[in-house]
């Protein structure tokens, strides 16, 4: 059992930058491919970013690319996303999620284990 635990969000200006992190449980942390999903009032959760397990693999949305960096420590048991450059179409809740994959993964239904997740509201 995983159990991870999200911090950092909050209320930024468009053009302004966030750290999140999030903190894993357990002894096995180095083992998951780690994500960060984001779901926007009225719409479906979606993917932002994955790193597996070494860091070697790192994927990320589109819409992202150029603006947000995933990372982790596997020492501290956590994975960062900081996100620059802001834009109000990237309020949302933001999620970090564990899977068993040994590759980065894109699609929500292949983590297993998610957190509870932070805000993060960008006005303009």
């Amino acid at each position: 059992q995983v159990q991870l635990v999200e911090s950092g969000g909050g209320l930024v200006q468009a053009g302004g930058s966030l750290r999140l992190s999030c903190a894993a449980s357990g002894r096995t942390f180095s083992s998951y491919t780690m994500g960060w999903f984001r779901q926007a009032p009225g719409k479906e959760r979606a993917f932002v970013a994955t790193i597996n397990w070494s860091g070697g693999s790192i994927t990320y949305v589109d819409s992202v690319k150029g603006r947000f960096t995933i990372s982790r420590d596997n020492a501290k048991n956590t994975v960062y996303l900081q996100m620059n450059s802001l834009k109000p179409e990237d309020t949302a809740v933001y999620y970090c999620a564990a899977s068993f994959a040994r590759v980065a993964v894109t699609t929500a239904v292949n983590y297993n284990y998610w957190g509870q997740g932070t805000q993060v509201t960008v006005s303009s």
